[in-house]
């Protein structure tokens, strides 16, 4: 398709037929050609900000493309190829950003590594990918890779962002990433950059994305130029993003869905990404920042939704009473808003009235007063928790991806939404149910395989080159897809009934008491499910009920606590037939992190390493 059929969308130019290619976003088809376009338009405007002393500080597009260029010319001196990896260590940053767009820029690929891997599963991801250069952020990443520095022979530099705590620190093989903008001015050379730049085809490897690696060691998904800006054209339709709306860039930028949203989306759009300062800190930030679009996994959206509970409970009287109304206001208006439907006069105007007393206050103290749209992705959320942020005005919808499909694959929209499915396919994709359930899918956004692992690349396609998802689900005749769990996860009880844990484990997940779930019984004869506690409103149950307890490990044996999840439990079990109703459960009593191998970095439960490390519990329920 040339440029004559290109068609314009929120301002800008893509194909009139999305997933036909060549892919262009206003006439570029890869990510390097499309930042430096970008970067040229919008000069001294704001591209992102980041924290320095507790203060907001501004870089604009010119500041983005001078610290690429910078870096990409000096790692060209230290040695750098076409086709070579590189590897960043390192929680979201400015830096991150830069060192992933220069090492496009050089036709290199980027590789990210989540900071709570271990120094081993670092030598692992190096040495699978063979990477030439790894950047860390500071001195306890460094750590990792002493530990484990003469494991990794493929390595020529390690680039450190953060000299604090090291200045005495002396290693051949380490520079600071200060040496390296060093290295780059005495190097640069616009003309040869742009060189490189024009030298990167749609086919070229784009970036490298590590699987969680829940049966295995990881798998690195290789995506082109051609899947990323395919995925981004489709994306186009289904983000809640344009031109000069804030970001917050909070997830892990390993994840594809972190990546898409806040790397490559403002290259589309132009927005502002502001990077959170941490993890811990992300609700402050949010609030600091009032982003125009939020995009968030399931946990994220749950904790708020905790917070603002146990903040109602702890309110007097009649805040508890007016919340109480308010929400009962919003529901009812939501009712319509979901199904696209119009809102009644009357339920219009209640809801009007405790917007102005309530809701918009609410929405004010999280920070969502500016959202024009949320979305969640990345595992299944319940469909009364998007219920609810529609009850306070906060338009929430979900969508799916993988990372072997760039990250997009279908989404709900408020002109096309049907809660507790993962809307429609994006333009581009195609998608299909096998006989056996799995859903399939097909598009110029999906991967070119897995890096060293031809039989699995192999596995992971059809004969008639469809790629398997691993996900079982459904599609009505409207097009809604519904996900009713993994094919890896299917429980066969020993009555030979096939049940998906995930719908159950969802709904569990809606209780503010309960942060995750995992339903057991594969060749048993009932089901039964280990419980991860909502620390912090179990916590609230037990100050309110006067319940001693010590530590975690106490509180989730206090009787009361226990019979509280019961009576959850129970509720949940009401929905559901005889079968699949959960006969017993046993809390997980270690209040665990990101650190543990039980959680992937997006704080999902990895389903065969708990069943493993909590064999005796679920043998207990036997």
């Amino acid at each position: 398709m040339n440029a004559m059929t290109d068609k314009t969308l929120k301002g800008i130019r893509v194909n009139a037929e999305p997933g036909t290619s060549p892919v262009r976003i206003d006439g570029q088809e890869t990510i390097p050609a499309l930042l430096r376009a970008r970067c040229r338009e919008n000069g001294d405007a704001t591209a992102h900000r980041e924290k320095d002393l507790g203060i907001w500080q501004a870089y604009s597009w010119n500041d983005y493309l001078h610290h690429v260029r910078l870096i990409g010319m000096g790692l060209r001196a230290l040695g750098l190829e076409r086709g070579d990896v590189i590897s960043i260590l390192s929680e979201d940053n400015r830096e991150w950003m830069y060192c992933d767009m220069a090492a496009q820029c050089m036709g290199a690929i980027s590789s990210g590594v989540y900071t709570t891997d271990s120094a081993s599963q670092l030598a692992y991801l190096v040495n699978d990918s063979q990477t030439k250069f790894l950047f860390v952020e500071n001195e306890e990443q460094l750590d990792k890779y002493l530990e484990v520095e003469n494991q990794m022979p493929s390595l020529v530099k390690v680039i450190i962002f953060d000299p604090e705590g090291l200045h005495d620190f002396d290693n051949d093989r380490c520079m600071f990433l200060s040496d390296l903008y060093d290295l780059g001015r005495q190097n640069d050379d616009e003309a040869l950059f742009n060189a490189e730049i024009d030298a990167v085809t749609r086919d070229s490897t784009a970036v490298l994305i590590y699987t969680s690696g829940t049966t295995g060691n990881p798998k690195g998904v290789m995506l082109t130029q051609e899947n990323i800006v395919a995925g981004m054209e489709t994306s186009l339709y289904s983000l809640p993003f344009e031109k000069h709306a804030e970001q917050l860039c909070f997830l892990p930028l390993c994840h594809i869905l972190e990546r898409i949203v806040s790397l490559y989306t403002p290259l589309v759009v132009s927005s502002t990404v502001n990077f959170a300062e941490s993890p811990e800190t992300v609700f402050d930030n949010l609030r600091e920042v009032s982003p125009h679009g939020f995009v968030a996994v399931p946990r994220v959206w749950e904790k708020i939704y905790s917070r603002i509970l146990v903040m109602a409970q702890e309110s007097t009287l009649l805040g508890r009473w007016a919340f109480a109304r308010a929400i009962k206001a919003g529901e009812a208006r939501a009712k319509y808003t979901l199904e696209g439907a119009d809102v009644p006069s009357g339920v219009a105007m209640r809801y009007k009235i405790w917007d102005f007393l309530v809701l918009a206050n609410l929405r004010r103290m999280l920070g969502m007063d500016r959202i024009q749209r949320g979305l969640t992705g990345a595992a299944p959320i319940s469909p009364e928790l998007l219920k609810w942020y529609h009850a306070i005005g906060v338009p929430l919808f979900e969508g799916w991806g993988m990372s072997e499909t760039s990250g997009v694959g279908t989404v709900n929209l408020p002109e096309a939404n049907k809660t507790g499915t993962i809307g429609q396919t994006v333009p581009g994709t195609q998608l299909r149910i096998a006989p056996d359930g799995e859903i399939q899918v097909k598009g110029l956004n999906v991967f070119k395989g897995y890096l060293n692992k031809p039989d699995q690349t192999a596995e992971a396609f059809t004969e008639d080159g469809w790629m398997r998802t691993g996900d079982v689900g459904r599609i009505d005749n409207q097009g809604f897809i519904t996900i009713t769990g993994r094919m890896k996860d299917i429980i066969i009880t020993a009555g030979g009934k096939n049940i998906t844990p995930a719908e159950i484990e969802s709904r569990l997940k809606f209780s503010h008491y309960i942060s995750d779930a995992v339903v057991i019984g594969d060749r048993r004869k009932y089901l039964s499910c280990l419980i991860m506690i909502d620390q912090e409103n179990v916590e609230k149950f037990a100050q309110d009920h006067k319940i001693p307890f010590s530590d975690f490990r106490s509180l989730c044996r206090a009787r009361e606590v226990l019979d509280q999840i019961q009576r959850e439990v129970d509720a949940v079990n009401k929905e559901f037939a005889q079968v699949e109703q959960i006969k017993k459960f046993r809390l997980i009593d270690v209040l665990l992190t990101a650190e543990d191998e039980e959680l992937t970095a997006t704080m999902k439960l990895k389903r065969s390493t708990v069943e493993k490390r909590h064999k005796a519990l679920i043998d207990d329920m036997y």
